[in-house]
């Protein structure tokens, strides 16, 4: 009996000491692996990521975050591909969103994967978690959902689109909370270097996903016009009536594509209200009263709106909608500027009050000089906007107006001096300096 205890007991030892051992050597080969890979010997590093996916495959996710970008600074498919496929089956549930996104990334880079391929795999990043997508890939996504299902069926593109600006939404606000104090320490010079770095990758990708939700508009635009919003929202009315979520977007979409002359968008507002009693569906209501000439009721429904909404960022949303519904430009400014106070870095706000003013170009002047300063007190605003809010999409914008702001000629036509202070005429009453 005791020479079976010691051969079970020596047997045990062994294969304690293997494992120690094993575990062991996976340490020193990954050390190596990340050493090489921190010091950007790509090409050095890929013996021992070998060894680690075959031998110590569950590890570290990091081998194959490791991996994957040595792939891709190597170009290297087969390995690209092998990370791939080891992290997914290793690693299922840490960041495979991310993963697929990548991958997608490396094949559409490189031109390896044909366009259903890669749709295939942004469809199994999307379904994850569409906000932990790269930018590209997000657009990418969604433009093949377009082209794929436009036609057969446009619902699945419309939730599709509504999906993925709510990722791209929930991206922008986080990266709206976590710029400002970061600018102030830069502006107070206390920022540390991790602060700098973070700063600049915040602001860069804030201002990618704000191109991204620009593109998303104007892809989605060919497909979402009144004429086919409004009879796909009849049919499928009184199987979604009492679904808050499907009614917050047919409204919504109803609103932002100007299809509220239609019946139908009172009806749906209606049940929106009456299902959600959100301050959302109420101030769409108030929109309604005011519509139907009510304007004391529509006064009394918006503020209830306004006093049940908590978030200072929703409350904002709310001032500027109501802004955007307001006929009176001057009013509308000041509405734009109550939802700044809620939210001063509400990039959003701003263009709203550029886009007042470029619209009044033709009659805030006496000549070309004049009309054109217009432009300028315009492009201040969109350049505000761009500074407070990099996701503000205000890029286009920037580019419009400052093709229209006065030149050279004219400056000296006028006989003013660049650089100096000249007043916007009519409602506006700005001061802005006249371009050097």
């Amino acid at each position: 009996m005791k020479k079976i205890t010691y051969l079970f007991t020596g047997l045990f030892l062994l294969v304690v000491g293997v494992t120690a051992q094993e575990s062991q050597d996976c340490t020193i080969k990954y050390n190596l692996f990340k050493g090489d890979y921190t010091t950007k010997k790509y090409e050095q590093a890929k013996p021992n990521l070998d060894w680690l996916m075959t031998n110590c495959a569950t590890l570290s996710v990091n081998i194959y975050k490791y991996g994957g970008k040595i792939a891709d600074k190597t170009n290297d498919a087969a390995l690209a591909k092998k990370v791939y496929e080891g992290r997914l089956a290793n690693f299922p549930n840490k960041g495979a969103a991310k993963a697929h996104s990548d991958y997608a990334t490396f094949l559409t880079k490189n031109k390896l994967g044909t366009d259903d391929e890669i749709f295939s795999i942004l469809e199994k990043a999307y379904k994850i978690s569409p906000k932990d997508m790269g930018v590209k890939n997000i657009f990418r996504y969604f433009k093949g959902t377009l082209e794929k299902y436009k036609d057969s069926n446009p619902q699945k593109v419309f939730d599709t689109y509504d999906d993925v600006m709510e990722s791209v939404g929930e991206k922008l606000e986080d990266y709206n909370k976590k710029i400002p104090p970061l600018r102030l320490k830069d502006s107070l010079g206390t920022i540390d270097k991790k602060g700098k770095r973070n700063l600049k990758i915040y602001s860069t990708n804030s201002k990618a996903l704000g191109q991204v939700e620009g593109g998303l508009d104007a892809l989605l635009s060919k497909i979402a016009t009144c004429e086919r919003l409004i009879p796909l929202y009849q049919r499928d009315f009184e199987a979604n009536k009492t679904d808050g979520v499907w009614l917050k977007r047919a409204v919504s979409r109803m609103y932002n594509k100007g299809c509220q002359s239609d019946p139908l968008f009172e009806k749906l507002v209606t049940s929106y209200a009456d299902v959600t009693q959100s301050a959302d569906a109420l101030n769409f209501a108030a929109g309604v009263l005011e519509k139907n000439g009510d304007a004391a009721g529509a006064a009394q429904m918006r503020k209830k709106a306004f006093d049940l909404e908590t978030d200072p960022l929703k409350k904002a949303r709310l001032k500027l909608r109501e802004a955007q519904g307001t006929s009176s430009k001057s009013r509308a400014r000041a509405l734009a500027y109550e939802a700044l106070k809620y939210n001063p870095n509400m990039g959003k706000a701003y263009l709203f009050i550029a886009s007042l003013y470029a619209k009044s170009a033709n009659s805030c002047g006496s000549d070309v000089f004049e009309k054109k300063m217009t432009y300028v007190a315009a492009l201040n605003k969109a350049m505000k906007a761009q500074r407070v809010d990099p996701g503000s999409g205000a890029g286009r914008y920037i580019r419009s107006y400052r093709n229209n702001i006065p030149d050279k000629k004219e400056i000296f036509k006028k006989g003013v001096t660049p650089g100096s202070a000249f007043r916007v005429k009519c409602w506006i009453g700005e001061s802005v300096r006249v371009p050097k």
